[in-house]
């Protein structure tokens, strides 16, 4: 397996605002890697892109909740592909009292939420800084900016991706890669998403967006 074309990597992209992001830049006719996790149709999704937009798409399904996972991904992605855009948007989330949550609750939303995005960035970014020009923007929340009773874990790790964003764009200042970071409000992605957020009443509905258009998003650049 060869290429030497250049692509865009987008993870959490077999639904809500990860398929949006992707179906966008197929739009600009730019060349994208999918990444999800198994069992939610995205070797479908890859080639009714590369049908509709007529570019090129390849897809790889992966928990990253794994750390090794990650690795293997990244080093895939390094040894086939020129990267230029890199958009983290894989999260995970939930409503429940933190006295009840499971290990492995708090432990996969760590892990996703900042392992993840941490570890794709630092693997990938000496792929990145070796093209023109590149790009990565870093999806955190809404919720990043206030702390979130019954939803301890997720907008502190909002809040994280929201710091690493501006700190790593520090960094790279006087490169080729320019870094953002995305916060949006609540997403009706899934049945489950939409189940907390009606439970949440008028304040869970007040930021809620049921269809998912780019433009409304609030986007920090730096």
């Amino acid at each position: 397996m060869e290429t030497k074309d250049s692509f865009a990597v987008v993870t959490g992209a077999s639904q809500g605002l990860g398929k949006a992001f992707a179906e966008s830049l197929a739009k600009k006719k730019i060349n994208i890697i999918l990444v999800s996790l198994p069992g939610q149709n995205l070797k479908e999704l890859s080639l009714r892109i590369a049908e509709l937009y007529h570019i090129k798409t390849y897809y790889y399904e992966v928990d990253l909740s794994v750390n090794e996972n990650v690795l293997k991904l990244t080093d895939w992605l390094n040894k086939f592909f020129d990267i230029y855009i890199l958009i983290n948007n894989a999260g995970l989330g939930g409503t429940g009292k933190f006295l009840d949550a499971t290990s492995d609750y708090i432990n996969n939303i760590l892990q996703v939420n900042i392992a993840a995005t941490s570890l794709m960035t630092h693997q990938l970014l000496p792929n990145l800084l070796k093209q023109p020009q590149a790009y990565i923007l870093n999806v955190s929340s809404m919720a990043a900016f206030s702390p979130i009773g019954f939803k301890t874990v997720y907008p502190a790790s909002k809040t994280f991706i929201h710091s690493f964003s501006r700190g790593l764009n520090e960094e790279l200042r006087d490169t080729n890669v320019f870094v953002s970071v995305v916060n949006p409000g609540a997403m009706k992605t899934n049945p489950d998403v939409v189940s907390r957020i009606e439970k949440r009443g008028f304040l869970g509905r007040l930021t809620l967006s049921s269809r998912i258009k780019l433009r409304n998003i609030v986007l920090i650049s730096f």
